[in-house]
């Protein structure tokens, strides 16, 4: 991977502060899960996958030094450090179903034998553990095949050797394991020698684009473009767009979509440029429990991050703002489909494809 926002080495956490990008290139320790909470609240991490690989892992690294008396007692702490790190951003699944997942697996030993001896308690912690540190591993290889189906869907449907795709918001390996979801599908692309250009908004009021995508694209010497988010419109209407692809924070049942803000506008804008619209995302940010986007938690966030800038004033004081972090987009508008590690599918088919 050219680029790690991840640092895990033999019980070791560090995350690169996405805060400071590009100016500065930072890694911070991260050495319980108090650390995994804030840095995941702050945005010093962000994307999806990224915040769910970086809770549990903070939370593998407090375990590390600590001894418990009953497998009970560490069942307990490990779901109050969980729902803890989950709190920390709650529009954003992967993290929900991360620790779900984690809780489901320590209880079934705790069902066995909820005592055990020190030894039987150590074995279950260390077990914990290792189930944590694949989700590094297992995040990069489904971001791979989410590349590569994506790249194979547009292809066919455009029916074009050499594609122009727009993006929003950071969805490579900043945002994930590394390689990325929405940029995954870019970068399958120039693998295969069929990527014609890249352009992706500055996504205000975070520039996620403008700093955190810019960085990749340059870093990976991507052929790309910087853009205003206003500017996707009159963009499309150019003709210069093959496909519209973005990542996802939750996708519920009836294929209705969370993502960064903005991305609900670009929909609609591909809508009526009959341009495809595509969501990238693993099975993991899928969240069938939900019927639809009008049930998804919609997180806001300080409006200082709207009406300041670096520190600098942009706004008078007393200018009142609302700073909604994502919007959802509805099912009917992403009209080429919902691409997974599984294969790419209609919204409609969503729920019955990961449910088979």
């Amino acid at each position: 991977m050219a680029l790690e926002a991840i640092r895990y080495r033999e019980g070791q956490l560090s995350i690169l502060d996405q805060l400071l990008l590009p100016s500065q290139t930072i890694y911070i320790p991260i050495l319980n899960t108090q650390h995994g909470y804030e840095v995941i609240k702050s945005m010093q991490v962000r994307g999806a996958p990224a915040i769910a690989i970086v809770g549990c892992l903070s939370l593998a690294v407090e375990l590390k030094s600590l001894t418990f008396p009953s497998i009970d007692a560490l069942v307990d702490f490990c779901r109050t450090k969980l729902e803890y790190l989950v709190s920390s951003r709650p529009t954003a699944v992967n993290i929900r179903k991360a620790a779900d997942h984690l809780l489901a697996f320590l209880q079934s030993f705790q069902l066995g034998q909820p005592e055990g001896t020190a030894q039987a308690v150590e074995s279950v912690k260390l077990k914990l553990i290792e189930e944590i540190e694949k989700m590094l591993e297992n995040d990069v290889a489904d971001n791979v095949a989410i590349g590569d189906h994506g790249a194979a869907d547009i292809l066919a449907r455009t029916g074009k050797t050499r594609i122009t795709v727009l993006t929003h918001c950071n969805t490579g390996s900043l945002a994930t394991a590394g390689y990325g979801t929405a940029l995954g599908v870019v970068r399958s692309l120039q693998k295969q020698n069929q990527l014609e250009h890249v352009y992706f908004n500055e996504t205000r009021p975070y520039c996620q684009g403008s700093r955190l995508t810019a960085y990749e694209i340059v870093t990976d010497k991507l052929p790309g473009t910087l853009i205003c988010d206003s500017a996707s419109g009159w963009l499309m209407q150019s003709g210069k767009v093959d496909c519209v692809i973005t990542g996802a924070d939750r996708v519920v049942a009836n294929g209705d979509t969370a993502n960064k803000i903005g991305t609900y506008m670009l929909a609609v804008l591909a809508y009526h440029h009959n341009i495809p619209f595509y969501i990238a995302a693993p099975v993991t940010t899928c969240d069938l429990t939900i019927s639809s986007g009008k049930d998804i938690v919609i997180e806001e966030r300080d409006p200082r991050e709207v009406t300041n800038l670096q520190g600098q004033e942009l706004s008078p004081k007393g200018t009142v703002c609302w700073n909604p972090a994502f919007d959802i987009t509805p099912a009917h508008l992403i009209t080429g489909g919902i691409i997974t590690e599984r294969g790419v599918f209609k919204p409609s088919q969503l729920k019955a494809k990961l449910t088979a």
